[in-house]
């Protein structure tokens, strides 16, 4: 979906189907990109609405997007280049005013302290395991979306 799209989203009417969980994925690496969202899938829990993934490929595009709204979760990869995912979260955590929760991927498991100094709800270290990141962005997800209906 482009950030164009993207920032025309308006969630769901009163009468049509429940809105679908937005996950912002961003990674220089389309590669990376695509690991993530198969890793989740389109429905990862019945009871949660499907899942519809915003991909961005640069810093810019990302902040584009979170200002637009409408998105419920961010995943970020920690080894982006030029500008890194956990640097990234900490300028969202900064910036973004109630910035949904942010998932850092990170180069290694040791690295979860870096995550934590970026201000991200949680992190998963490469190789990605998708039972995981599945596993961690439903929990990220569920805690929005209980926030944004209180």
């Amino acid at each position: 979906m482009s950030v164009e799209a993207a920032a025309s989203h308006s969630g769901s009417d009163s009468g049509s189907a429940p809105r679908s969980v937005r996950v912002l994925v961003y990674s220089d690496d389309r590669t990376t990109r695509d690991k993530v969202k198969f890793g989740i899938g389109k429905r990862p829990e019945r009871d949660l609405p499907p899942f519809e993934f915003v991909e961005c490929a640069t810093q810019y595009a990302v902040l584009k997007t979170l200002d637009a709204g409408g998105i419920d979760v961010v995943i970020l990869d920690g080894e982006a280049v030029p500008a890194g995912g956990m640097g990234v979260a900490r300028q969202l955590k900064d910036e973004i005013y109630q910035c949904p929760p942010v998932l850092v991927l990170t180069g290694r498991v040791q690295d979860a302290w870096l995550a934590t100094w970026s201000r991200a709800e949680a992190a998963v270290p490469y190789p990605i395991d998708p039972v995981a990141l599945c596993r961690t962005t439903v929990q990220l997800a569920r805690q929005r979306l209980a926030a944004t209906t209180d």
